[in-house]
């Protein structure tokens, strides 16, 4: 393998790593999910606008493509703020093994956006991850509340990606990733001021660790991670890079279980649960793309 492409293919599952280790700087961060994605939009929103101003990028846009921008920077708020949530509320491992229900919500939702027939082994793929949905539930109802907010969220999730798929084959992703992190800023600054305490000095005395997390998160696992990975696409192909990101629960999980062993153990019908979900997430990317392949070459 060449010396570029192994850097490449290394650097994608960094990415990869960096997007599990995600969920565990949620558990570390000890603000509510709500602050956390409003500093952590706050703080990509400035990197954002740095790496725009140092690279010269034009960010003139017309308003109707400002409201679609602000409409996707709203979903990805509340996936964020359900995907933290969700940690809280139960722990690492049911959030990840929830947010893979994302597959299943690609296969209803796809369809509606880009007006094709729904396939057969998605509708088939789809039966399986809510037969694992219930047996985790079935073992793990006192963790009702983060099952059910971590399948919103990967609701939410698979919406922004149907909808930022559009956007991406015209503008440049800082531009995009820049107008959705403000106005998912805007959005959670108005609830947080009509439907919380609203802002005060408690709101920003954070401790140490929390503002050093959050940075972490905000910088590296957000602005960093999102620009990389449209970086990678141009040197892996996208059925690689589509492939080692449904890895991300299972990398989030060991990781989990390694760093929070107690709080982490999980009931045996979890894992196997959790097991049907991620392996069905997996195969479907694969048949997914080989459709594609095939289609290309006939």
């Amino acid at each position: 393998m060449p010396k570029n492409k192994l850097k490449n293919y290394l650097h994608l599952h960094l990415l990869v790593f960096i997007a599990g280790f995600t969920a565990i700087l949620g558990e570390l961060i000890s603000i509510n999910a709500v602050s956390l994605v409003w500093f952590r939009m706050v703080i990509a929103s400035v990197l954002m606008l740095l790496i725009i101003k140092f690279r010269k990028i034009n960010i003139a846009i017309n308003f109707k493509t400002l409201v679609k921008f602000s409409v996707a920077g709203i979903l990805i708020a509340l996936h964020w703020i359900t995907f933290f949530e969700s940690i809280k509320q139960s722990n690492i491992s049911i959030a990840l093994a929830m947010f893979s229900t994302g597959a299943f919500f690609a296969a209803l939702i796809e369809p509606l956006f880009f007006k094709r027939k729904v396939i057969w082994y998605e509708i088939f793929f789809g039966i399986l991850i809510i037969l694992g949905v219930l047996l985790i539930t079935k073992a793990e109802m006192q963790y009702i509340y983060g099952i059910i907010l971590g399948i919103s969220a990967a609701f939410f999730s698979t919406l922004f990606a149907v909808i930022n798929g559009k956007f991406v084959k015209s503008y440049s992703a800082s531009v995009i990733s820049f107008y959705e992190f403000i106005s998912g800023v805007i959005f959670i600054t108005l609830f947080i001021i009509f439907f919380m305490k609203g802002f005060s000095f408690d709101f920003f005395d954070l401790s140490v660790s929390d503002w050093t997390y959050l940075f972490i998160l905000a910088s590296i696992c957000t602005a960093y991670s999102f620009i990389a990975a449209v970086h990678i696409m141009k040197y892996i192909s996208p059925y690689t890079v589509v492939l080692s990101y449904n890895l991300e629960p299972v990398y989030g999980i060991v990781l989990a279980i390694i760093l929070f062993p107690e709080k982490e153990k999980m009931s045996i019908e979890f894992y196997i649960g959790a097991a049907i979900i991620v392996s069905t997430v997996i195969l479907n990317g694969i048949l997914k793309n080989s459709t594609k392949l095939k289609r290309r070459v006939s």
